[in-house]
């Protein structure tokens, strides 16, 4: 929930920022104002806009670095703790991990293995190529 916020605020900023720099004049929107495109002293006053547009850019820009940082640092707690494997969680918990023990509840007996099973099939390593089949007996010559 804190992540998508942040990253609400992160969107929110960076628009705002964007929005405010466009709105800013130049250093060469000076030579315009000779042209008749001075009105912006009228509306904003005898200094125009640029103090309130350039304070209000600093403060989103700031607010913008902020949560940036804030963002990274919730990536990276989040993947430490999104890396641990099953036997740490079960030292950590105490109990023992899924594989290690009876699968079987405590008050059921244990499940007895086929009876026969096939003592000449070869255990099979995991990377390693299948084992190739027998070749098939060759017929006596005539």
């Amino acid at each position: 929930m804190l992540r998508i916020l942040l990253t609400a605020v992160q969107v929110f900023s960076s628009l705002a920022i964007i929005g405010l720099v466009l709105l800013q004049r130049g250093k060469g929107a000076e030579a315009g104002a000779g042209f008749g495109s001075g009105a912006s002293g009228t509306v904003f006053g005898a200094r125009g806009a640029t103090t309130a547009l350039s304070r209000a850019t600093a403060i989103f820009a700031a607010i913008f670095m902020i949560n940036s940082l804030a963002l990274a640092y919730l990536g990276t707690t989040a993947n430490k703790e999104a890396q641990k494997t099953i036997l740490e969680e079960a030292a950590e918990s105490g109990k023992p991990a899924a594989g290690a023990g009876s699968a079987h509840p405590a008050g059921q007996p244990a499940p007895t293995a086929p009876a026969a099973t096939p003592a000449a099939a070869p255990a099979a390593t995991p990377g390693a190529p299948p084992p190739s089949p027998a070749p098939a007996p060759v017929p006596p010559p005539r």
